[in-house]
């Protein structure tokens, strides 16, 4: 598939979504998602069905949902990114219950990339503030959510200056899950804790530093360790170098 006949069938999708045809637009995507069809092109099918009235949208949705394939995540976390100016709120909230519901690492890594992540680089403040609600979630994929969120910004940041105070802010948001001990939760903070070290070495070093005294996962450390130089790795654990 091509991104042009994507992006068609995305905006075909759109139609038959708007017009409540739920059932036949499920039919059209079905061979798509029984292929292994490219994450790239997925985002574009997803795009379109999402700009649409939110009420037939969501319940195609949640008939995507119902299948549980892996591409059909990349269709939800899609069509949530297109809602994400209309309604940051409820964007977040539909990614959080699919997010329970997939029950999945994939699911989970790619709705909180595709919905949060994707709102951090676009609304960073608002959705700041509702992904700090995702720390405590009783549901450890959710956790995992948000430190995926903070590596999908990160990656976009690419470690450019004026971006620094943001960094700053999202390290304060991992801040408390630091002490995170569930395997799942702990790689995806992990990760948030990788990207943001390979983007904003210094920032993480002196963070990590702040948070040693902590009781923490070892794994949590290695990660947020990765891409530090030896004298950021050592003034990040408390060692000195010769």
């Amino acid at each position: 598939m091509k991104a042009r006949q994507a992006t068609e069938l995305g905006e075909r999708l759109a139609g038959l979504v708007r017009a409540g045809q739920i059932e036949p637009a499920c039919a059209m995507l079905s061979p798509v998602l029984a292929e292994r069809t490219p994450f790239d092109m997925l985002r574009r099918i997803g795009g379109p069905v999402g700009g649409g009235p939110l009420e037939p949208v969501n319940g195609f949705l949640e008939r995507v949902a119902a299948d549980e394939t892996m591409g059909g995540w990349v269709i939800i976390a899609s069509a949530l990114e297109a809602q994400l100016e209309r309604d940051l709120p409820s964007a977040f909230a539909c990614c959080r219950a699919y997010i329970v519901a997939a029950d999945a690492w994939y699911a989970a890594d790619t709705l909180g990339e595709g919905v949060p992540g994707r709102a951090l680089v676009r609304q960073f403040r608002p959705a700041l503030d509702l992904l700090a609600g995702w720390r405590e979630d009783a549901n450890p994929w959710v956790r995992r959510a948000v430190g995926v969120a903070v590596h999908h910004w990160a990656k976009r940041s690419r470690g450019a200056a004026e971006h620094t105070d943001r960094a700053g802010a999202l390290l304060d948001l991992l801040t408390p899950m630091f002490e995170e001990w569930e395997m799942d939760a702990v790689k995806g903070v992990g990760w948030g804790l990788k990207t943001l070290g390979k983007h904003y070495p210094d920032l993480v070093a002196s963070w990590l530093a702040e948070q040693m005294g902590r009781r923490h996962r070892a794994i949590m450390r290695r990660k947020a360790l990765t891409y530090l130089s030896k004298e950021q790795r050592a003034r990040a654990v408390g060692e000195t170098t010769d």
